[in-house]
C-alpha cells in the first residue's frame, strides 16, 4: 500500500495502498500518464521519504494547488495514497481514494486520535518502493481528525482498507516506510527486491 490502486488492477482489501499489488494492464496513453506521474515520486534512498513534515499554517490557493496537483497524481500513477513528503514537499498533506472512481478526499494535518486493539497484518506496497511487497500489522480501525484544504475541521472514522491507506500515509508524513514496521528478514528481501526492480527499470531507459 503505498500510494496506489485496484480493481481487476487493484481489488479493495488485498492491501495494496499506494501501488497495485500487480502492476495495472494499461493502453499505452494510460502507460505514458503513468509513466510520467511517477517520475514526480521520490523512491528509496531519497532523504525527504525519512524527513518528518512539517504542519500546514496557511489554507490559501497555493494549498489547494499542491492538494489538486497530488490527487491527479495519484489517480495517473494509479495509486490510492499519496503524501506530499512523497513528492519532496514537506508538509503534512496527504490524499487517498479507496476504491478507482472514489473522489479524491484530502486530510491537512491528520492526526489519529483513536485506533482499535485489533489488528491485522496485510500485505504493502509503495509507489516509493517500486516491486517491494511486505506485510505490516495495523489497526483495523481508527478514528483521524484533521482539517480539509479549506481549514476545516474534519474526523475520518475509518475501517478496512480506508483505515490502513490513512495510516501508511500517515507513517510517510513522520518520515516511516513499510520497511521500517517489517522484520529484519523481511526487510533484507525487500531490499533485495528494490534493488533487482530498480536495475530493471535503468536497463530498459538504456
Amino acid at each position: 500500500m503505498s500510494d496506489a490502486i485496484e480493481t481487476e488492477e487493484h481489488e479493495p482489501g488485498t492491501g495494496a495502498e499506494d501501488e497495485p499489488r500487480r502492476e495495472p494492464q494499461l493502453d499505452p496513453e494510460q502507460a505514458a500518464r503513468r509513466e510520467a506521474a511517477l517520475r514526480h515520486v521520490r523512491v528509496f534512498g531519497d532523504p525527504a521519504l525519512k524527513t518528518v513534515a512539517r504542519p500546514v499554517e496557511r489554507f490559501d490557493d497555493e494549498l489547494r494547488a499542491e492538494v489538486e496537483r497530488m490527487g491527479r497524481l495519484m489517480i495517473d500513477a494509479y495509486g490510492i495514497g499519496l503524501a506530499a513528503t512523497q513528492l519532496g514537499v514537506l508538509h503534512r498533506v496527504l490524499v487517498y481514494r479507496v476504491e478507482l472512481d472514489s473522489p479524491v478526499a484530502a486530510l491537512v494535518n491528520p492526526e489519529i486520535e483513536w485506533s482499535s486493539d485489533e489488528r491485522e497484518p496485510l500485505e504493502e506496497g509503495c509507489l516509493s518502493l517500486p516491486g517491494v511487497l511486505v506485510d505490516v500489522e495495523r489497526p483495523v480501525h481508527v478514528r483521524v481528525r484533521a482539517r480539509d484544504p479549506g481549514g476545516e475541521e474534519v474526523v475520518v472514522e475509518a475501517s478496512g482498507l480506508e483505515a490502513r491507506v490513512i495510516q501508511h500515509e500517515l507513517d510517510h508524513l513522520d518520515g516511516v516506510l513499510i520497511l521500517d514496521r517489517t522484520s529484519r528478514g523481511e526487510r533484507k528481501e525487500a531490499l533485495r527486491a528494490l534493488r533487482e526492480r530498480l536495475e530493471a527499470d535503468e536497463r530498459a531507459v538504456a
